[in-house]
């Protein structure tokens, strides 16, 4: 069973690593200082088990879990012990291991992952997946109210739309557009494949970005926050390197 460890602490990686090495056929293919890195590893290899710190700068361990289409078993290390049960709500996640982590208890955690790697848990049926009812699945433009003419914006040329009360600003490459709508509405019509919402202030078209910083985007030239809730989701959409 091969595995990989991510730690920001290279302290926390050694010792990780100095375990694995004392179990037979487990073999550590690499260890990784933070989520990001770790993320572009795992899109270009397969691994049956991820030990994985709870808590890092910028991206928990929770929310990388979040950004995993089909994630491998984890086995979460921590010092902290607040978040059994909610480790535990995660199908992926096989123990939760409380740093310092002694041999006997490390042993245990990785015959749960073998065990579950062998007979996995018999997930639930998932629901039938919902359709959004909005012509914006199939239509490449969004009509809109202007001094009561209806205006035609092509989505591709969206790159910004923010809420400002109970009006949206629509910023395009061409104009920008106050419209008397709610963010809510608005992404209801708007196609997955180009737009997220990244705030509850704010829905971009993640095909415009520029670049992304700590919990920030930068689109033209709006730096646009990101909120924790959202981030596991676009960078799970991200195409990264």
């Amino acid at each position: 069973m091969n595995c990989i460890i991510i730690d920001d602490e290279a302290a926390a990686r050694t010792i990780v690593a100095h375990l694995c090495s004392q179990v037979d056929n487990l073999d550590v293919i690499e260890e990784f200082p933070n989520a990001i890195s770790a993320m572009k590893f795992l899109n270009k290899n397969d691994i049956d088990l991820i030990f994985l710190d709870l808590h890092m700068p910028d991206f928990s361990g929770f929310d990388f879990i979040e950004t995993l289409k089909n994630p491998p078993k984890i086995v979460l290390t921590t010092s902290d012990k607040n978040f059994a049960i909610e480790a535990f709500g995660y199908d992926c996640i096989v123990d939760y291991l409380l740093k310092p982590i002694t041999f006997p208890r490390f042993l245990k955690s990785v015959q749960k992952a073998q065990k579950e790697k062998v007979a996995p848990r018999v997930a639930a049926a998932p629901a039938a997946p919902v359709v959004k009812e909005s012509t914006a699945l199939v239509e490449k433009e969004l009509y809109v109210n202007i001094d009561r003419r209806l205006v035609k914006i092509l989505f591709e040329d969206i790159y910004l739309i923010e809420a400002k009360g109970d009006y949206i600003l629509i910023k395009t490459e061409k104009k920008n557009y106050t419209v008397h709508s709610t963010l809510k509405k608005i992404v209801e019509k708007l196609p997955d494949s180009l737009f997220l919402k990244v705030h509850r202030s704010y829905i971009i078209n993640f095909k415009k970005i520029i670049d992304i910083e700590d919990n920030s985007v930068l689109i033209a030239k709006n730096v646009i926050p990101i909120s924790r809730s959202n981030r596991p989701e676009l960078m799970r959409r991200l195409n990264l390197l």
